[in-house]
């Protein structure tokens, strides 16, 4: 059984029956986005989890020990991906989902979020649930295994509406890969909402804004 990562759990009001499951980027921890709590004025009350990666050696930063979904080994991060740590993360993400079902909360309220690396996880993630969620967020990110997915995607999870978002001068993850990614989840036949922004690696007001609707949105349609 995969243990449950360590996590801030913050709750935006009595008795949530929604919940978004929130990843950071590369080096990052669950604070990064705690912020979110009071930016996002959500119709109903939600439960916020923030988990923090495990520590691990990242290549590209010379083997120096840090926060991190998966390790890096080239510039490219398209190239050499590693497999094993992406899987491992996503069995821990999937260990959160349990958690709240558990908890009471149904998956069809379940909402997956991450920026960057985090971004990646949570859309392999949902590429092989069985049982699909209520949405998710990849933000200025890309769809790790991209290769492999064709033949793992699970026609279930092509139920889940995503949510895509990435800036035009991204030196991170390069916008062409957002973009790609974005292609080939259309390709799949995902319900998947693209935006864009003049920023670089990052999130600004109008992508919050617009976060903001898309949830609201699928949050007053599950009622």
């Amino acid at each position: 059984m995969t243990a449950i990562l360590p996590h801030i759990m913050l709750e935006s009001g009595m008795q949530p029956q929604h919940c978004i499951i929130w990843l950071h980027g590369l080096g990052a921890d669950g604070h990064d986005f705690v912020s979110m709590v009071d930016e996002l004025k959500l119709p109903a009350p939600m439960r916020y989890i923030f988990p923090h990666a495990p520590q691990r050696p990242v290549t590209i930063n010379g083997g120096f020990v840090m926060r991190a979904w998966y390790d890096i080994a080239l510039a490219d991060i398209g190239a050499q991906q590693d497999e094993k740590g992406i899987r491992d993360s996503q069995a821990s993400i999937e260990a959160l989902i349990a958690q709240e079902v558990a908890r009471g909360i149904a998956p069809c309220n379940i909402f997956l979020a991450g920026f960057s690396q985090g971004g990646a996880i949570v859309l392999h993630t949902v590429l092989h649930r069985n049982v699909a969620l209520g949405g998710v967020l990849a933000l200025s990110t890309y769809l790790p295994l991209a290769d492999m997915a064709p033949g793992e995607v699970s026609a279930s999870a092509l139920q889940t509406p995503i949510f895509m978002a990435h800036g035009r001068s991204d030196p991170v993850v390069p916008y062409m890969l957002g973009a790609a990614s974005r292609d080939k989840l259309l390709e799949f036949g995902y319900a998947l909402e693209w935006h864009e922004y003049a920023m670089p690696h990052s999130l600004c007001e109008e992508e919050v804004r617009d976060i903001e609707i898309w949830l609201a949105k699928l949050i007053a349609s599950s009622d």
